[in-house]
């Protein structure tokens, strides 16, 4: 294990790359992004928590994160796309959709900043986590 100097977390590789200040909720972590992410930030937030108003917002890894029992989904701000986080999506019936976009084997989807952001597939995708949530 190693441990950063700076801000005292634990990790497994030496060394690691990581952010050493700490956000501790979902308003302060949009606040801390380029003035131009945020407005698209806070409406991802907004049909998030339209599509699941039962979940509470939480942050993990770093991220703005709800949770229902489980994880649901998490939003992260990159430089040149959102990264948006639900899981294994092999089974959703939107599989279709999502072929434009660019996926990691880890169900991170990626909407990048220079095209419109499909906020009604986040909502569908959203609201199908929460059908298939533990209760």
């Amino acid at each position: 294990m190693w441990q950063c100097p700076k801000c005292g977390r634990d990790f497994k590789n030496t060394d690691q790359n990581h952010s050493c200040k700490k956000v501790a909720s979902a308003d302060e972590y949009i606040a801390a992004q380029p003035a131009e992410i945020q407005p698209i930030l806070k409406k991802v937030r907004a049909t998030i928590r339209a599509a699941a108003p039962g979940a509470e917002e939480r942050m993990s890894w770093q991220m703005p994160t709800y949770w229902q029992g489980e994880n649901l989904v998490h939003f992260a701000a990159q430089k040149k796309h959102l990264g948006f986080s639900s899981g294994d999506l092999s089974q959703a019936p939107f599989e279709q959709r999502l072929s434009g976009y660019h996926r990691s084997k880890g169900g991170v989807i990626q909407f990048p900043y220079d095209k419109p952001i499909d906020y009604q597939l986040i909502t569908d995708i959203v609201k199908w986590r929460v059908s298939a949530a533990k209760k």
